[in-house]
């Protein structure tokens, strides 16, 4: 039985040190069987937390602690799966019995002694596990800095967005609000500046799945509906406007769902990887319609028809809506327009737009400012 018990205290240490290496360590976006179970099991119980509240304010307050609480999983399962690997090894190598190994692992773990000091055959277990404690603590310490710098930049630009495309974002609203203020020479540069953003998104939060949990600090903002603001408006502009779009429209949808397929491999979520341009979609043409009209009557120019260019806009969205959609669904984003469905019920949440301050217009609702 000693034998077994030393043999299963290696494998539950070689998979401990396995797991702590894809997580902090590989920067491949290996899928960590521990960060999944973990982000499925809290964000279940701080949904059913929520619940009875039955609004998303509710949800998104709760699922704040969702990133926090993950990282201190994290840990908390990597101490306490070597606790349980040194003790198995010290009882498996030696004639100590289950309490002895046990305050003799978690003293050199946690505190780099020994509980005892009269067993010099067990000094290099002893020393494996001084080490290792201090050694995943400060990974993880140093896992933090990697984590906030990536988080920072992604917020500056979904905060920056607000101002284009209003709160909760929304592709329409975004080439709307372009018109109504005559700032459309800008939106080349929005989308540069996206197209930047979703490579540094694809890479991020591939490698490091927990991002996905960190909210914005607003709860009407989320990066996951920013991305799909920009790209609906992207390939809106190209539908209706095929002549003048600027080609960074087109950069964008690439980089866009190419980032969403980079973190969906990661999170090992089925997708098409190649889509017809006929495939079925989930938006309806209804909307995309009354969308058309709206950005029309906010004066922004079209060479096309909303029916002409229907299949158009189609055939860009079939590339990443069904990724996008789930993504928003398991973040648990703001429900905004045109993002799929939620694990809770709230309604859809529509960019509310400023009301025009300029003299003379009598403070109604108008353009954005």
């Amino acid at each position: 039985m000693r034998l077994i018990h030393t043999l299963a205290g290696a494998l539950l240490l070689l998979l401990t040190i396995g797991s702590i290496l894809r997580t902090l360590v590989v920067p491949r976006g290996l899928y960590s069987a521990l960060v999944h179970r973990l982000w499925r099991s809290l964000r279940t119980v701080l949904r059913l937390t929520a619940a009875p509240f039955d609004t998303y304010r509710a949800q998104d307050r709760v699922q704040t602690w969702l990133a926090p609480l993950m990282l201190l999983g994290m840990l908390a399962v990597w101490l306490g799966s070597m606790l349980i690997a040194y003790m198995l090894l010290l009882h498996g190598t030696s004639e100590l019995d289950w309490s002895v190994s046990f305050r003799e692992a978690g003293s050199s773990l946690f505190t780099l002694g020994f509980a005892s000091g009269d067993r010099l055959h067990l000094s290099v277990i002893d020393f494996l596990a001084a080490g290792s404690g201090p050694l995943v603590i400060a990974l993880q310490i140093a896992y933090l800095p990697t984590l906030y710098s990536a988080y920072n930049r992604r917020e500056l630009e979904v905060t920056l967005l607000q101002s284009r495309a209003g709160e909760p974002a929304w592709g329409p609203e975004l080439l709307a609000r372009q018109s109504l203020v005559d700032t459309e020479n800008a939106l080349p540069q929005l989308y540069r500046d996206w197209e930047r953003l979703a490579a540094d998104l694809g890479e991020s939060h591939s490698n490091y799945p927990v991002l996905i949990s960190f909210r914005s600090p607003q709860p009407n903002r989320s990066w996951v509906v920013g991305l799909i603001a920009v790209m609906d408006a992207a390939a809106i502009h190209l539908a209706v406007c095929p002549r003048t779009a600027p080609p960074e429209a087109r950069l964008v949808l690439r980089a866009g769902f190419t980032a969403l397929r980079d973190i969906g491999r990661s999170l090992r979520i089925d997708f098409d990887p190649d889509p017809s341009p006929e495939a079925p979609i989930r938006l309806g043409y209804t909307e995309f319609d009354a969308a058309v009209a709206m950005i029309a009557a906010a004066g922004f120019p079209h060479e096309r028809s909303a029916a002409e260019a229907w299949p158009h806009f189609h055939g860009w969205r079939v590339n990443y809506e069904a990724l996008a959609y789930e993504l928003a669904r398991r973040s648990d984003a703001v429900p905004a327009l045109w993002t799929g469905p939620r694990d809770f019920r709230a309604p859809s949440v529509p960019p509310a737009r400023p009301a025009d301050r300029r003299p003379g217009t009598g403070g109604g609702a108008a353009p954005a400012r």
